[in-house]
């Protein structure tokens, strides 16, 4: 069973659900990474989605794709990324990360280290899940034994345009959980419609028997708390950037912990 396998288990026995922020790796700089995430951890965190800057990531928005930028900026690529992860590890074996980004700078990762280097690699730095938002879930399969083999899980997307035909391929790969996007379009576009993310999830879960959880215009407690009465799992990404991207190395993990905590508070009240 895999960390996150693990995690979602233990919240499922307490009545909770899983708390995931998402950070851009290098964001603001590399080095506050390293103190964003045990802030996060500290606020309530569950499991932490880390990206991989890209300098073309088409499902991201305006916040996230500066993000990269800066962190293209900073010299962080797949390399340093797998660094953070080690560090954070040195402190922290409990809470999963999942690397989320875009298969470009995966494959150029194997070319320049050698075939399978990245999930080698991977695993080596105590990563614990994976989400390549442009691979196709019928040409991941070896790909998904690959990361299985090593207790590592393949994450997949799932939006509000997915056919069933399309649930039912990422059910026959994925491992962990699934993310559905909430919303038509890039991360942190706004005007979720809960009742649609209530009506969707039904239709995932008739072919999706792991968690589920929703991300993509989540942006305060209020919204997060009602997603997660539905949802196994509740993502926020853009939000967080927006709050951290004027901080310092001494700041950051504080504003991380605070919003964390308000939103974790949010959503373990009983309604």
């Amino acid at each position: 069973m895999s960390r996150i396998q693990q995690t979602f288990k233990a919240l499922q026995s307490g009545g909770k659900k899983a708390l995931i922020p998402y950070l851009m790796t290098g964001f603001p700089t590399l080095e506050a990474t390293r103190g964003l995430l045990e802030g996060l951890v500290e606020g309530g965190a569950d499991i932490i989605e880390l990206g991989i800057p890209f300098s073309d990531p088409m499902a991201d928005g305006p916040v996230i794709q500066k993000a990269a930028e800066l962190a293209i900026t900073n010299q962080v690529g797949v390399r340093e990324v797998l660094s953070v992860v080690k560090t954070f590890r040195q402190n922290n074996q409990n809470t999963p990360v999942v690397l989320m980004g875009y298969a470009n700078p995966i494959e150029q990762y194997d070319l320049q280290n050698g075939e399978n280097a990245f999930v080698r690699d991977a695993k080596e730095s105590g990563v614990d899940g994976v989400l390549i938002v442009d691979y196709p879930p019928g040409e991941c399969v070896e790909f998904a034994t690959q990361l299985k083999e090593r207790s590592m899980d393949l994450i997949f997307l799932l939006a509000p345009t997915s056919t069933e035909s399309r649930i039912r391929e990422v059910a026959s790969v994925a491992s962990g959980y699934v993310y559905y996007v909430s919303l038509k379009g890039v991360t942190g576009a706004g005007n979720l419609n809960t009742d649609e993310v209530e009506a969707m999830l039904p239709k995932i879960r008739k072919h999706v028997h792991i968690p589920v959880g929703v991300g993509f215009g989540i942006r305060d407690a209020q919204t997060a708390q009602t997603v997660s009465r539905v949802a196994d799992a509740v993502v926020i990404g853009s939000k967080l950037i927006d709050l951290i991207k004027d901080s310092t190395l001494q700041s950051g993990p504080s504003i991380a912990k605070e919003f964390m905590a308000s939103i974790r508070i949010a959503m373990d009240e009983k309604v």
